[in-house]
């Protein structure tokens, strides 16, 4: 290599290879830039009438959804700023199950508003210290949006339910609210314990079945699996049953042994001995009182001709998590190995039977009964993408169900309360002196990102619409949000789109978080990556259309 290419600077202290990028050109609107890239992709999936982002991901899958978590999940993210804000969307993700997509829209906007006042020579630390004054004010102004009354709510009644679902609901699957909602509220109503606020998302199960529509789906008390019974035997009522995790199988001794025969009688009763003593486990749990035996491994020949002949019904559940939650449902307890059981031990259903749902056959254990742990939403749908989709959209009702257990304080919703905080915000700029103003008023305008994509998304005129909406808001009516069916502005009380408070408190603070800590860097440093040229940067680039 010579002496033609001596590293002078930082570059001489790291070792051959390093990039290295610092300053504001180079580090901070680079990075603001990849964020901005990442909202864009998001943001055009935001509220009702967002559009499908169609992604493949490394393993040949196919996801086509608006759900901006599973978007940015599956897109694999390599500038390290715009994973934080992918952090961010994973973590509203966890915490409250919606709102992902406003947290990362978010985040790039205020960043984008952040890089022009860069542009125009404000200094990033004082750009942080406006948008923390901003974020501080804004919780302000967002605990005074709260409905008033809505802080104390009845999780057990549907109607009210349903009001703080709906918007999560069709954000995802516009249109269907109408058919989705109910079944999901009352899936979560059925599984709520005594104190709401220990509901578990677990419990609501979904079920996905090809075929039929939408207004096929069903919901049912209890567990729907999705396999055949072993046996012949494919239903029963009002039955007991033993949970055995290790399998119904004859090689139930544990020890290896080597048995001599020596003619032919002994063999014969080597055999029978055997099979006696299958018979005996077998017996000894249908004496027991059980008549379904659930097996979480293989299930054997001889053993499954001996169920036949107690009449036994015979279930197999391979997945260990399944057969805790089946464990949950009927309130069995599962053994390790084949032997008589306790008769605390058992469980009980309602009824276990195999039904045919659009060609495939499930097992169907419904357990009616009160204090029933887990229910399970059936959905049909034509493609395995509208199902995916869906079973999303059911997820975010359910963990928004979660949420509402925890606090049920509710904010208009359709943008009326974005507009409100920037117009709130932009007053609240003027009473500031320092140079933070800059940075709180470019905050407040962050804000009519919201009203403007869901105008846009719909196909409407944003301008139009924010003035209209501003126009409003100033004359007092703080609940004008946008009407997107009719394409006007319209108080949202009377269409009944709500927002939860916890929604959007999280993804506005998450959102302003990893704002800030994207733009408190102002160096980066790279390591080369160890081993061979990486798959993206080998020459003719790692994207080649095949």
């Amino acid at each position: 290599m010579g002496f033609s290419m001596q590293p002078y600077g930082i570059q001489a202290m790291l070792k051959e290879g390093h990039k290295h990028m610092s300053g504001l050109d180079e580090a901070v609107l680079k990075n603001i830039d990849a964020c901005k890239q990442l909202s864009t992709i998001t943001r055009t999936s935001l509220g009702p009438n967002g559009m499908n982002k169609m992604v493949i991901n490394h393993l040949d899958k196919l996801f086509v959804t608006n759900d901006a978590a599973t978007i940015v999940n599956e897109l694999e993210v390599q500038h390290p700023a715009a994973k934080l804000l992918v952090l961010a969307g994973k973590a509203q993700q966890e915490e409250i199950g919606d709102g992902a997509n406003l947290t990362i829209s978010f985040a790039g906007e205020i960043l984008q508003g952040a890089e022009e006042l860069i542009r125009m020579g404000l200094h990033p630390s004082e750009i942080i210290s406006g948008y923390t004054k901003a974020i501080n004010k804004t919780i302000e102004v967002l605990e005074e949006l709260v409905e008033e009354g809505s802080e104390n709510m009845d999780v057990r009644n549907t109607e009210e339910v349903i009001y703080r679902m709906k918007a999560a609901v069709a954000s995802k699957q516009f249109g269907q609210e109408e058919i989705l909602c109910p079944l999901i509220a009352d899936a979560c109503i059925q599984v709520c314990p005594k104190n709401p606020a220990n509901f578990n998302v677990d419990n609501v199960r979904v079920a996905k079945l090809l075929g039929g529509g939408l207004h096929n789906s069903t919901i049912v008390r209890g567990m729907v699996l999705k396999s055949d019974a072993v046996g012949s035997i494919k239903n029963m009522e009002k039955a007991k049953v033993a949970v055995f995790a290790g399998g119904v199988d004859t090689s139930a001794t544990e020890t290896k042994g080597t048995v001599l025969i020596h003619n032919a009688e002994q063999l014969e009763n080597y055999a029978k001995t055997e099979e006696a003593k299958v018979e005996g486990l077998i017996k000894a749990v249908a004496e027991s009182g059980a008549e379904v035996i659930v097996s979480g491994a293989a299930v054997g020949e001889m053993a499954l001709h001996f169920c036949e002949r107690y009449k036994l019904m015979v279930l197999k559940i391979s997945s260990k998590f399944e057969l805790r939650r089946f464990c949950r449902t009927t309130g069995a307890v599962a053994m390790l190995k084949l032997c008589q059981p306790n008769p605390d031990d058992l469980g009980y259903v309602d009824s276990v039977s195999v039904e045919e749902i659009g060609g495939a056959r499930v097992t169907i254990v419904r357990n009616e009964g009160g204090g029933n742990s887990v229910s399970t939403v059936v959905l049909r749908g034509s493609t395995d993408s509208i199902l995916d989709d869906l079973e999303r959209a059911v997820d975010d009702g359910v963990n928004t169900y979660k949420a509402m257990c925890r606090d049920s304080r509710i904010v208009p919703g359709a943008a009326a309360t974005e507009i409100e905080l920037a117009r709130r915000l932009k007053e609240f700029s003027f009473k500031e002196t320092g140079l933070d103003q800059y940075a709180i008023a470019k905050f407040a305008e962050s804000f009519e990102m919201v009203p403007k994509t869901l105008a846009e998304n719909a196909g409407l005129n944003a301008m139009e619409i924010i003035s209209s909406l501003y126009a409003e808001h100033a004359s007092g009516k703080t609940k004008v949000g946008i009407d997107l069916e009719n394409g006007v502005c319209a108080d949202i009380s009377t269409m009944n789109v709500w927002d939860l408070y916890v929604t959007k408190f999280f993804a506005l603070k998450y959102a302003a978080d990893a704002a800030c800590t994207v733009l408190r860097v102002d160096q980066i440093i790279m390591a080369k990556p160890a081993g061979g040229p990486r798959r993206d940067q080998q020459p003719g680039g790692g994207m080649d259309e095949d």
